[in-house]
């Protein structure tokens, strides 16, 4: 599968808080803010909430996990 569409399909309908919490960790590795841990804090704890409530899928889970939070991106 394409990355750009891995990213088109996971990154969608997201609850807001999660929304923002990705929004706000893509914003700091572009501009390479020094806090950028606790910009990854935020989303992780954002995607736990989000999966165990059941608002994203475990593949959406995972693929956050790789991409923003073990550092794939960064």
């Amino acid at each position: 599968m394409n990355k750009n569409y891995d990213e088109e399909i996971l990154e969608k309908c997201l609850p807001k808080y999660l929304e923002e919490d990705l929004k706000r960790l893509k914003e700091g590795i572009k501009n390479k803010v020094s806090y950028l841990d606790c910009l990854i804090n935020e989303l992780q704890g954002s995607v736990n909430s989000a999966f165990v409530d059941g608002d994203i899928t475990e593949e959406q889970c995972d693929y956050f996990y790789k991409k923003y939070i073990y550092g794939e991106l960064i």
